[in-house]
């Protein structure tokens, strides 16, 4: 299996994402967490073609009941996959979503492709060897925060993360340039990976929502951990801080 084999398929799964008309929509626990007939036809293709690609691999994937980590993950390879991070973005058609796999070896991750098919963007990395984007090595930023963008998730589906998360934006806003939010914490991470962004964060993803991103962040320089500074544990549900190179240390807001 190579990272080139790996771009591929989510490419070809990229078409499906692209070709899409009017998706029916379906709608999951918690707050509009919903899944599309397409989310679930891009998990399914890349299934089969990973599958054919790395026959001995385990898969994660969020939707059609693949979402369950078990301890067999742990060990040996384990493609994680978001389909389309960003559904919510998808279905009104505001930009961006993106298609994320991450491959885990023994639990931790090895190989990460995050494609945003609209801008024809393709984030990648394999350990130890850099991250890259449409082939070209990229590096978080060196500024510090206040000459930085902050971009943070609101764990929609966590009605009580929803004032811990915007009292920490609130305190965070005086020490950037200003906040985004784009709907998507694969692209955020990216952003932060790329040098658009400073700082990302968000009190609850889940794994197939950070897998591959967080990778691609790690080496591009960035650190991650979750919001108490705990390494991320890559077996599930978990709070993330990604900060590129210029964010020496955790803000206040934070603590």
């Amino acid at each position: 299996m190579t990272i080139e084999r790996m771009i591929e398929a989510v490419k070809e799964a990229g078409g499906i994402m692209l070709s899409a008309k009017r998706p029916r929509i379906m709608e999951k626990e918690g707050h509009a967490n919903f899944c599309t007939e397409t989310d679930e036809k891009i998990q399914a293709f890349l299934i089969r073609r990973l599958k054919e690609l790395f026959p001995e691999a385990e898969f994660l994937g969020e939707e059609d009941g693949q979402d369950v980590f078990s301890s067999k993950m742990g060990s040996g390879y384990c493609f994680v996959i978001d389909p389309i991070d960003g559904t919510s973005n998808f279905i009104y058609e505001y930009r961006p979503s993106v298609i994320s796999v991450g491959l885990l070896k023994d639990g931790k991750p090895y190989m990460a492709v995050v494609y945003d098919p609209y801008d024809e963007l393709t984030f990648s990395a394999v350990v130890g060897q850099g991250a890259y984007r449409n082939g070209e090595r990229i590096m978080s930023s060196d500024a510090p925060l206040k000459d930085s963008l902050a971009v943070f998730g609101t764990a929609p589906y966590y009605a009580e993360l929803q004032d811990r998360t915007f009292e920490i934006a609130r305190k965070l806003l005086p020490s950037c340039v200003d906040l985004r939010r784009s709907g998507t914490a694969a692209w955020d991470m990216c952003c932060v990976a790329m040098g658009r962004c400073g700082l990302y964060f968000e009190l609850k993803i889940q794994l197939w929502d950070y897998a591959a991103a967080a990778l691609i962040a790690q080496e591009a320089g960035c650190t991650l951990s979750d919001i108490e500074g705990k390494p991320l544990s890559y077996a599930g549900a978990t709070s993330v801080l990604c900060r590129a190179r210029g964010v020496k240390e955790i803000p206040e807001c934070f603590g």
